[in-house]
């Protein structure tokens, strides 16, 4: 078997001043009040957050006593270039789902993804037709499964 370690195929090291680089001016925030205070990610916050009113992800309603209520996280990620400046700053809202039961909060799991054959055979159909590639970033993709259950966040 050739592997890319046999063949000399290294991924390339990080300078220390890279990283100090990094560090220093794009720092990602520790909590949402610092990510509020900022105005480059609070505009990021609000595009997720109006993203996923758009979709109907959820609606909102009012607490009653006995819900079980899952928490959530926001998770911010600064997104760079090859060159290592800044491409786009990424924030999610994502439910803690390990708070979860199973059999109580939900009784299926499933992670809809793309078989590495799937991407082989495209690729393969793209050259041999002579067909452009070209990539494509969707912001708020959304994959769902219709629920039974009623889930509180």
């Amino acid at each position: 078997m050739q592997t890319r370690s046999k063949s000399g195929i290294h991924k390339p090291k990080l300078l220390a001043a890279t990283i100090t680089r990094f560090n220093n001016n794009f720092l990602e925030p520790r909590s949402v009040k610092k990510a509020l205070a900022d105005p480059k990610w609070n505009s990021t916050m609000t595009t997720e957050y109006y993203a996923l009113i758009r979709n109907k992800t959820w609606i909102l309603v009012p607490y009653i006593d006995g819900m079980q209520v899952i928490q959530n996280k926001w998770l911010f990620r600064t997104k760079l270039n090859s060159d290592g400046s800044v491409e786009r700053l990424k924030a999610r809202l994502v439910a803690k789902g390990f708070q979860q039961q199973e059999g109580i909060d939900y009784f299926d799991t499933f992670s809809p993804v793309v078989k590495p054959s799937t991407l082989r055979l495209m690729f393969t159909l793209a050259v041999t037709n002579n067909w452009d590639i070209q990539q494509l970033d969707v912001n708020n993709a959304f994959l769902n499964g219709e629920l039974k259950e009623t889930i509180y966040m």
